[in-house]
């Protein structure tokens, strides 16, 4: 049974939207997404961005071809995205929901999971997984940055590669075989590069 997102969480979100508190936002896409790239199938393949915010690869992803959709459930998130992307004359499917509602219609070839699962109390965590292995196809990437505070208390949620390890077994996933690359967050924290791919 999926579970709704508090409604206070989704009303505080959108305030730190509209008083530009994002720290998560590097302003600029990640250089992750470089990597990401080599990593997935070619245009025009299926990419979803949960959590997308801005949606600084939404807009790059787009202008490369692929067919992105970008889920956020902060409404002046979505605005601002929808904004950009007709300025630049780039087509993508925006969605304003809660992602733990949010049923598609079809499933993507590949999901790009990044300050998404961080944001979210570890409680909704293994839901989350779920939901994330059920959007892909089988043969799916799933490209996630991970965030690593070493701290407790959140968000931004530490995400331990153990907790990575339980929320996506082996016998759900493959694992790429660099389980320590690295991305330097502008916040001076840092993310967890890693790919799995939705076994059949």
């Amino acid at each position: 049974m999926s579970q709704k997102t508090d409604k206070r969480q989704q009303a505080k979100w959108e305030k730190r939207y509209i008083d530009k508190k994002t720290a998560w936002d590097r302003g600029d896409v990640s250089p992750a997404l470089e990597k990401t790239l080599s990593k997935i199938p070619e245009p025009p393949s299926k990419v979803l961005i949960p959590a997308c915010g801005r949606g600084h690869e939404v807009v790059s992803l787009a202008a490369l071809g692929f067919d992105v959709t970008g889920v956020d459930f902060a409404p002046s998130a979505i605005h601002d995205l929808k904004h950009r992307l007709t300025r630049k004359s780039l087509i993508a499917t925006l969605i304003d929901t809660d992602m733990f509602v949010w049923e598609p219609s079809e499933s993507f070839d590949v999901i790009y999971e990044q300050t998404a699962l961080c944001a979210l109390n570890p409680d909704l965590w293994p839901e989350y997984a779920r939901r994330l292995y059920h959007w892909l196809r089988p043969g799916g990437i799933l490209v996630g940055m991970f965030m690593q505070t070493n701290r407790d208390g959140g968000p931004p949620w530490h995400v331990s590669l153990t907790a990575l390890q339980d929320l996506f077994p082996e016998a759900l996933w493959s694992w790429s075989d660099n389980l320590n690359e690295i991305i330097e967050h502008p916040s001076g924290l840092q993310e967890r590069f890693i790919t799995l791919k939705r076994q059949d």
